[in-house]
């Protein structure tokens, strides 16, 4: 294996990927637009979530109660009449209904500890859900500051808990769809652009010259593995920096350089995968269709978006084996938790395993390819 050959075939590469428009596009568009608009278009919070008030007993408590229901978290309360309550429903108009039911403020005077309907539509199920318990809160509070105006909640609870969150004080969804973002974005160029780079030989006649050159399978492989992953790599770092760092206004508490080891490992391991995935397609829209689910399973399976202890005890092995698991654990570590190289070094020893892996068998697969074109 010489390392020349693998070098200049690499800038071969490059150069073979500049002169394709629409991958160029992909890649600015993919590590820029895509990363802001679905960090801050995907929010996992109550935020202005509309509400409407039926109140039949229109006591000074219930107006009290309405008006703590106050933004950002709500929209402005609209009152309805209770025969319109269905209809808006049905309609979407309101994502929460509260009814007040008549005498409510005397029943609460008089102790008898009286119902509220709250009425959610749980299509929008992330936000019926945190929404409730809100809403909950709010009235809770408001009745006993009515009733007793210098108690707290807390002075009526047993237990007092003190609630301390780390890394996202705020629970911002921003800060966690931006940086999930950006390591979903280098798994689907991962695979590709090193998968489509070959595809791309074989379709314009050009893996025939390959072939009569004095160089190795290994070395070609290589030079793919080498060029794309380098391309990749400067994206999620400046993505990283300019976009999720001073765009979003997301703090990176790690250190960067070992975000980027990381990186390269994982590189090494999405890139052989995509290579493995052309040598088994025989056109670009082959390959397209294959990518799709392999990169939804790695997406939703990752631990990012759920966390793997809630998966069946077969799925959770079988996604040990994937290198997306543990790019998604390093991820966090470093970035959210600070992690240093000593703190992150054995998932970085798995994860050069498994790239090990799929760099052999790609190998073999490329070989036979190969072989079958002489």
């Amino acid at each position: 294996m010489k390392v020349n050959n693998i070098l200049n075939l690499g800038i071969k590469e490059l150069f073979s990927l500049k002169s394709d428009p629409a991958l160029m596009i992909l890649i600015v568009f993919i590590f820029t637009i895509a990363v802001y608009s679905v960090a801050t278009g995907v929010n996992l919070e109550v935020k202005k979530a509309s509400i409407a008030v039926v109140d039949e007993d229109r006591s000074p408590l219930s107006r009290q109660i309405v008006s703590a229901l106050l933004p950002p978290i709500f929209l402005p309360p609209v009152e309805i009449h209770a025969r319109d309550m269905n209809n808006a429903l049905n309609s979407g108009e309101f994502v929460f209904i509260l009814v007040f039911p008549p005498n409510f403020e005397r029943d609460v005077l008089q102790g008898k500890k009286p119902d509220l309907q709250l009425n959610a539509d749980a299509s929008a199920m992330t936000m019926a859900g945190n929404g409730a318990v809100y809403i909950e809160q709010i009235i809770l509070a408001e009745t006993i500051n009515y009733i007793e105006p210098n108690r707290h909640v807390s002075d009526f609870l047993p237990v007092t808990m003190s609630i301390r969150k780390l890394f996202n004080p705020n629970s911002s969804s921003i800060w966690m769809n931006a940086v999930l973002q950006v390591v979903n974005n280098v798994t689907i160029l991962g695979i590709i652009l090193a998968g489509a780079a070959f595809i791309r030989e074989r379709e314009h006649g050009t893996i025939e010259h390959l072939l009569c050159m004095p160089v190795t399978p290994s070395e070609i492989m290589l030079a793919k593995i080498w060029a794309n992953g380098l391309v990749i790599l400067i994206a999620t770092l400046m993505s990283l920096e300019c976009v999720v760092h001073l765009g979003l206004g997301v703090p990176i508490h790690g250190s960067i350089m070992v975000f980027g080891l990381a990186t390269v490992l994982y590189l090494f391991s999405v890139t052989s995968l995509g290579i493995l995935l052309g040598t088994i397609t025989r056109t670009m829209a082959q390959f397209g269709l294959l990518i799709i689910p392999i990169v939804i399973v790695m997406y939703l399976l990752s631990g990012g978006t759920t966390p793997q202890d809630s998966m069946p005890d077969s799925l959770f092995a079988i996604m040990q084996l994937s290198p997306s698991t543990y790019y998604v654990r390093l991820a966090q570590d470093i970035l959210y938790r600070g992690a240093e190289l000593r703190d992150v070094w054995p998932r970085l020893i798995i994860l050069t395993i498994i790239g090990s892996i799929f760099f052999m068998l790609s190998l073999m697969r490329f070989r036979r390819a190969i072989t079958t074109m002489r």
